[in-house]
């Protein structure tokens, strides 16, 4: 389990404080929106997000070490990419959005649940959020992301045998959507994972190592 380092990084800001988020109900019923800033403050107030996790073969995920600029979870470990949608925007549209924004690809994703979790940290603040949890396929040629450095410290594709032992051994290295989440993929969602590669490739295509 080796963190790569790209060698096609970027430094772009694209996250912003004053961002609109959309407040939903726990049925997610959109009741109106807030700034980020004040979403996330106290015991944060509940809003529509996503969660994505990129894989290049059944066995291998994409994660990241969150940017040490974070005010929530800085430095610690998560899915390959997670974030809103703003107001007035799709999580189809913001999914790929963000995508873009920090890991600079696209991809089909598959739409697999949504939950609800509460999470404090310290006194900087909380995510209350209704997240939809997304898998997809990264094609091979993009598999060597053009990071964003505003957004990722280090990242890497990870066997799943792999990230089970790190978080038994270091369960604080990782963000809490991410436990919550990795937990119910491997549970109940290891089927949709498979089927993302039905069809066999007729390239040889496989992970490409950092």
């Amino acid at each position: 389990m080796t963190p790569t380092a790209s060698t096609d990084e970027r430094w772009t800001c694209v996250s912003f404080s004053d961002e609109p988020l959309i407040l939903v109900d726990q049925h997610d019923k959109a009741l109106g929106h807030d700034n980020k800033e004040q979403v996330h403050a106290g015991e944060g107030r509940l809003h529509r997000a996503f969660s994505i996790f990129l894989f290049c073969d059944p066995q291998t995920v994409l994660l990241h070490r969150r940017s040490e600029e974070k005010p929530l979870w800085p430095g610690y470990w998560t899915n390959s990419c997670c974030s809103h949608p703003r107001r007035d925007e799709t999580n189809e549209i913001a999914t790929q959005r963000r995508l873009q924004q920090e890991l600079g690809v696209q991809a089909p994703l598959h739409y697999l649940y949504k939950f609800e979790y509460h999470a404090r940290f310290g006194t900087a603040g909380s995510e209350h959020e209704l997240c939809s949890v997304y898998v997809g396929a990264l094609a091979p040629e993009d598999q060597q992301p053009r990071v964003n450095r505003s957004e990722i410290a280090e990242w890497g594709w990870f066997a799943i045998a792999d990230i089970n032992h790190w978080l038994e051994s270091e369960p604080e290295c990782f963000t809490p959507w991410f436990k919550l989440e990795w937990a119910e993929l491997l549970e109940h969602h290891q089927g949709a994972i498979e089927s993302l590669f039905a069809e066999p490739a007729d390239d040889g295509s496989r992970c490409v190592a950092g």
